[in-house]
C-alpha cells in the first residue's frame, strides 16, 4: 500500500522541528562549553599569587617579574609604600599594586626624610629606594583588569569560591587557601585582592 503524499503543512512542520532541534543543539553546546581560565594566571599563580599567599613574596622578587615604581603615600594613620606595575598576557592587561610591610620606625623615618605631611599627595620614589626596600615583604597585592573580564573565568582559574560575601557594590568571592578575594560586579571581575592566607584562615 502506497503512503499518501505529504502535504505542504507536513513539510513546514518538519522544517520547524529541524530548526528547533539545531537551535537547541547550539544552545546546549554553548551552555556546556568550557570557559577559558584567565590568561597568564597559571604562571602568575606560581610566581606571584602562591608566594604572596604563603607570605614569602618580597618587593625584589615582584619587581624582577615585572618592573615598576615605588610610591610614598602619606596617610593620617601612617604612610604607605606602594609598588605599582602592570601585567600582560594574551592582550589582557592588569594594573598591579602592592603595599609593603613597614615597621612604625620606618614609617616615621620616611615622613621625616621626605618632609611630607599626612595630607600631602603621594610622591614617586627613586629606583635607588626601590632597591633598598627590596627585601621587604608585602602586606597586600591587588590586580585590577583594564578590560572587561568575565566572572566565570575566576571559577575556571581557581574553582568555586569557599565563601561569597555581599559588598556595597557586588560580591566578594573568597578563596582562603589562596589568600584571594575577587570582587565581582555585574558578572565581571573588578579586582583581585591577595593577602597572606594566614590572615584569612585564622
Amino acid at each position: 500500500m502506497s503512503m499518501p503524499p505529504l502535504r505542504m503543512q507536513h513539510w513546514l512542520l518538519f522544517v520547524v522541528i529541524a530548526i528547533a532541534f539545531f537551535a537547541w543543539g547550539g544552545w546546549l553546546m554553548r551552555s556546556t562549553g568550557s570557559v577559558e581560565p584567565l590568561p597568564g594566571m597559571v604562571q602568575w599563580q606560581q610566581r606571584i599569587l602562591a608566594p604572596m599567599a604563603d607570605g614569602k613574596l618580597s618587593l625584589e622578587q615582584l619587581n624582577a617579574i615585572e618592573g615598576g615604581e615605588l610610591w610614598l603615600k602619606p596617610r593620617l594613620d601612617g604612610p604607605q609604600l606602594v609598588f605599582r606595575s602592570e601585567l600582560e598576557a594574551s592582550g589582557q592587561r592588569w594594573k598591579l599594586e602592592a603595599i609593603l610591610v613597614l615597621s612604625p620606625h620606618e614609617r616615621t623615618s620616611l615622613m621625616a626624610a621626605t618632609g611630607l605631611k599626612p595630607t600631602d599627595p603621594e610622591q614617586p620614589l627613586s629606583s635607588a629606594m626601590l632597591g633598598e626596600m627590596g627585601q621587604h615583604a608585602l602586606a597586600t597585592l591587588a590586580l585590577r583588569p583594564e578590560q572587561p573580564t568575565a566572572a566565570e573565568q575566576i571559577t575556571a582559574s581557581f574553582g568555586p569560591p569557599r565563601l561569597r560575601l555581599q559588598l556595597n557594590e557586588g560580591e566578594g568571592w573568597v578563596y582562603p587557601m589562596q589568600g584571594l578575594t575577587a570582587q565581582i560586579e555585574n558578572d565581571h571581575v573588578r579586582l583581585l585582592h591577595v593577602v597572606p592566607k594566614s590572615t584569612l584562615t585564622q
